[in-house]
């Protein structure tokens, strides 16, 4: 089985591997990465509350050559837009990158490629909003690495699909005042008008 890239359609199985078995991996990487998105809520609560279609990763873009060391062996595709290319075409257009295994046929890992300055994340969303690594990872018991909750519906809270809206009302009782606090002023920023800042 093979996947198709050069501008087509992302297409190709999904069969992620578990935060577990990517902190495993790349126990060695000296860059701060971090489980992003979904999984990150279930790491931030304990538990796996839903369904994974796939796992995402966040990393410092300049910094991904060392997640690409550490992973031998695959393919590197960069995706944007709903289609995938051969890595590193239009990389600097987009910031997901997908990791293939062409042995058994299927998508393993997503990396963010993200903004970054003087050891500090940059959001994508907006410049402004920044946090030094240290605030911004957390780890899980078994000590997988994870963006916290506030970071994670930042940016969920643009699409607002069914996962989304799940995932915030799962995580929304477990958040301090002042994690809600600052995700309402970043929501402000750049959702001014979300449902979710009055539910903060």
């Amino acid at each position: 089985m093979g996947v198709q890239d050069d501008g087509v359609r992302a297409q190709g199985d999904w069969v992620p591997w578990t935060p577990d078995e990517v902190a495993r991996r790349l126990a060695a990487v000296e860059a701060p990465w971090a489980v992003a998105a979904g999984w990150a809520i279930d790491l931030f609560l304990g538990a796996v509350t839903r369904p994974h279609d796939d796992l995402e990763i966040a990393v410092p873009a300049a910094r991904f050559h060392e997640i690409v060391a550490a992973l031998p062996g695959f393919q590197w595709k960069v995706a944007g837009d709903g289609r995938i290319w051969p890595h590193p075409q239009h990389l600097d257009r987009h910031f997901q990158t997908w990791l293939w295994d062409a042995e058994q046929g299927c998508f393993r890992l997503d990396v963010f490629r993200e903004p970054h300055t003087e050891g500090r994340w940059v959001c994508r969303r907006d410049a402004r909003i920044t946090l030094e690594y240290a605030e911004l990872i957390h780890r899980s018991p078994t000590g997988v690495p994870y963006v916290i909750p506030e970071v994670v519906l930042l940016f969920k809270a643009k699409h607002r699909r069914d996962k989304d809206e799940a995932d915030f009302a799962r995580v929304l009782p477990e958040l301090s005042s002042w994690r809600r606090d600052r995700l309402r002023g970043w929501l402000t920023r750049v959702h001014p008008g979300h449902s979710w800042i009055d539910e903060l």
